[in-house]
């Protein structure tokens, strides 16, 4: 409803006063803008300004012996020849990743140094062989294959577990959805086929037997 314009102003003031105990709150700009628990960018540069560098791994650089990042090159008498080898040793090894021939100096009988770019080299070809080293344990180790038993496609799996003492494998079959259906403990030495694997399949998925010696499954 309305009011009508000449009813007079009302103004009403509320006044609210606080225990004295009750904790205050600062309501000044500065405080209302301010967020303690923010970290504070000015001070983390000044502490990054002022945290010492850390100590550089020491390198050695001389004509027949490099050791920097991780790896080690020496250079060698051949013992199959009057000439010069080079070997590559990872840090934490125990054998050297490649050992290969050695270019002779320019007098004919003392080794060419070693210097920055055949270092990147030596080191580039050390680990790619120590990659195909590392790819052809793995394929020893872990085989699979696919084969069709039982009107459906099946993935067979074999991981060897080379223990020191015990060594066995474990071979695996799933389903055309991934899921694994059996798996069962087998010699380190059985041997995955297709044939082997569909009689696996067939068979019920039961662990293979000494009886089958001589069968594909078995490495004889």
């Amino acid at each position: 409803m309305p009011m009508p314009s000449d009813a007079p102003s009302l103004t009403v003031s509320i006044a609210l006063e606080l225990p004295l105990d009750a904790p205050r709150t600062d309501t000044t700009p500065t405080a209302l803008m301010t967020n303690p628990t923010l970290p504070d960018p000015t001070r983390d540069e000044a502490q990054a300004l002022f945290t010492p560098p850390q100590p550089d791994v020491p390198a050695l650089r001389s004509d027949r012996l490099w050791q920097l990042d991780g790896w080690t090159a020496r250079v060698i008498k051949n013992e199959d020849d009057d000439g010069w080898a080079v070997e590559m040793l990872q840090d934490g090894e125990a054998e050297p990743a490649l050992v290969g021939p050695w270019t002779m100096g320019r007098d004919k009988k003392n080794p060419k140094p070693l210097d920055q770019s055949a270092f990147n080299t030596l080191v580039k070809t050390a680990g790619e062989v120590l990659q195909r080293h590392r790819q052809q344990a793995h394929a020893m180790l872990h085989k699979r294959l696919t084969v069709f038993a039982l009107d459906a496609q099946w993935d067979v799996r074999l991981d060897i577990t080379p223990d020191e003492y015990e060594p066995y494998a474990t071979l695996s079959a799933f389903d055309a959805l991934g899921e694994e259906v059996a798996q069962v403990r087998v010699p380190p030495d059985f041997r995955l086929g297709v044939a082997s694997a569909t009689a696996w399949i067939t068979g019920g998925f039961a662990r293979p037997t000494q009886a089958t010696r001589g069968f594909e499954g078995w490495s004889e």
